[in-house]
């Protein structure tokens, strides 16, 4: 009868591994690969590394078809030390998928690495009922829902474009949102701007919008920033933030935003609009062409109407 020690040996003969930063450049290199973490659930309650499904070894096999549609996808197994995942490793090879590796060193080396990790805090009972919608839609679901409740967006601009992106990411979940806007409540914004009132003329635009944006989702953790975004300040600003949403209404702005955000590597969506007509877009770092790619310099004084 073979030991544990056998079984180990004959597996890691088929089944190559990667240490923990081989496996972060996969996932940041944007290319195929699926990462699923085969300890039990409440293991993988206390943290877990991002977008990693949990599939326990004793179903793996019955599950593994909907996380991995093609066999040949590259998979990546771990576990707590290493130790079950390559014995699982080895099962998925012998089901066929060609191409699995086992994570070395387990969750455990994962995070001695300081890579991120994960750990979702339970849902509350009002939390659950708000978000039940979101549940329901296969594009979101209970796991994009935590996401948003971890997500950090930096919001620049709380007029016509920040208005309604504060209340519907707000509104969504969105753990914590940086509302940044140095400008104060006019009468002439309030026809169009609906994060304010008609009290809140001649008040902070970040004070305002931290008021609604509390009363429509408690949950949601809001950082008002009452300030211009500068070349002093735009780097430290947004890098606690996951995710920059530029809502501003000048040029100088946009491209300063844009610059930052490639340096940074943070994506950074842009909207801009003029009376019926608007552009939404999204710029992700090494996806794509950035803001100044497409338009690689501002069109001089006057020429566009705000």
């Amino acid at each position: 009868m073979k030991s544990l020690r056998d079984l180990l040996a004959e597996a890691r003969q088929v089944i190559p591994e990667e240490g923990p930063a081989d496996v972060q450049r996969r996932l940041r290199s944007g290319s195929p690969v699926v990462v699923i973490d085969v300890r039990d659930p409440d293991e993988y309650r206390d943290g877990h590394i991002e977008d990693a499904p949990n599939i326990s070894r004793g179903f793996l096999e019955f599950r593994v078809a909907s996380a991995v549609t093609d066999p040949s996808t590259p998979v990546v197994l771990y576990c707590q030390t290493g130790l079950r995942s390559m014995l699982a490793a080895r099962a998925l090879k012998e089901l066929g998928y060609q191409n699995v590796i086992n994570l070395q060193g387990g969750y455990q080396k994962w995070v001695q690495s300081g890579l991120p990790v994960v750990r979702d805090a339970p849902m509350t009972t009002d939390q659950i009922q708000r978000y039940s919608r979101h549940f329901l839609l296969a594009q979101v679901g209970e796991k994009g829902q935590r996401k948003l409740l971890r997500s950090k967006v930096l919001l620049i601009g709380a007029g016509g474009l920040g208005s309604p992106t504060a209340l519907y990411l707000a509104a969504a979940g969105v753990g914590t949102l940086g509302l940044m806007d140095g400008d104060v409540v006019d009468l002439t914004n309030l026809q169009r701007q609906v994060l304010h009132t008609t009290a809140d003329v001649g008040k902070p635009k970040v004070e305002s919008g931290t008021r609604t944006l509390k009363a429509l989702n408690p949950d949601v953790n809001i950082i008002p920033l009452p300030m211009r975004i500068t070349v002093d300040n735009v780097m430290d600003v947004i890098k606690d933030y996951d995710l920059v949403i530029d809502g501003s209404d000048n040029f100088e702005t946009r491209y300063l935003v844009n610059d930052a955000c490639y340096l940074a590597g943070k994506t950074n969506v842009h909207g801009s609009i003029f009376q019926f007509e608007g552009m939404a877009t999204v710029f992700a770092p090494n996806q794509g062409p950035c803001y100044r790619c497409l338009y690689p310099s501002p069109p001089p004084p006057g020429l566009v109407p705000s």
